[in-house]
């Protein structure tokens, strides 16, 4: 049995990339030596980009934050934009998300009940996924065998492998001081590269990341990061492109914001009866 999204048109067609969410609607690190080359010239943009690529650590130590997310995506001159709110253990790499799905105007749909996303090692669980699903049930998608390795697929990022994804920095330029939630961070602005990243990834990430090495149009990720004086990532942007069977390709914008370090965050995995184990496919575009 195949299981069709809830919603098609304009923001079905905006991204097709792997079995998930957004198929529907439009898949102990170490220092990564390797990206440091071009940043032996600069000592500043040399420390900078260490401090970025040490980022997720620090968010391993901090243990749990809340977290809000918004994916945009362009393609094919739609723009769509799917937003989710939850909490993330690090430690245990689990979270939870709801997330809302756009209608078809682009604005926050409130017709439909948003879907809960339940992020694992080596999985992404949903609940109200879309028709076909039974009432109830949980759908489970591999994320190592997802073509971006989840990092858009899902609609949301997982925010260690966004975290993650920074220990490829490099060419890192120190934008200035912000502030966030009336928090002093520093904004940073390069790029990342994902074989770099999956090489220094944890073990809990790094299989996504070599999925999302191979299946993105190119392997570098410009990215905008911010990080508090305890150099724990507040918020990162990163930007994602692939060639979504289309000549000029599509554009996927995510931004992961943390907060709230050391809110209790319960996550309960699905038991494996609630699972609906039929397959998912992206509406035609």
């Amino acid at each position: 049995m195949v299981v069709q999204d809830r919603r098609g048109g304009a923001v079905a067609a905006a991204v097709a990339c792997g079995t998930g969410l957004m198929a529907g609607l439009l898949a102990t690190g170490c220092s990564p030596d390797g990206a440091a080359a071009d940043d032996q010239a600069a000592p500043g943009r040399a420390a900078a980009a260490v401090e970025l690529r040490r980022s997720a650590d620090a968010l391993l130590r901090a243990g749990t934050a809340k977290v809000r997310t918004v994916m945009e995506t362009v393609s094919g001159g739609t723009r769509v934009a799917i937003r989710g709110t939850g909490g993330y253990d690090f430690a245990a790499g689990t979270g939870q998300l709801r997330v809302v799905l756009p209608d078809l105007t682009g604005r926050p749909s409130g017709g439909d009940q948003p879907i809960t996303e339940i992020l694992a090692p080596g999985a992404l669980f949903m609940k109200n996924r879309g028709a076909g699903v039974p009432a109830g049930k949980w759908v489970r998608v591999d994320t190592a065998a997802l073509p971006d390795g989840n990092l858009v697929t899902g609609g949301a990022t997982d925010p260690l492998a966004a975290a993650e994804l920074l220990r490829g920095a490099r060419q890192v330029t120190f934008q200035g001081e912000e502030r966030l939630r009336g928090v002093v961070v520093r904004h940073y602005r390069g790029t990342t590269d994902l074989a770099v990243a999956a090489r220094a990834a944890t073990a809990r990430t790094g299989p996504a990341l070599v999925a999302a090495e191979k299946g993105f149009t190119t392997g570098v990720v410009p990215f905008d990061a911010y990080l508090d004086d305890a150099g724990r990532l507040r918020k990162v942007r990163e930007r994602f492109r692939f060639a979504n069977g289309r000549p000029q390709g599509a554009s996927v914008t995510s931004t992961t914001e943390l907060y709230g370090f050391g809110t209790p965050v319960a996550v309960r995995l699905p038991a494996r009866e609630s699972l609906y184990t039929g397959k998912i496919a992206a509406p035609p575009t």
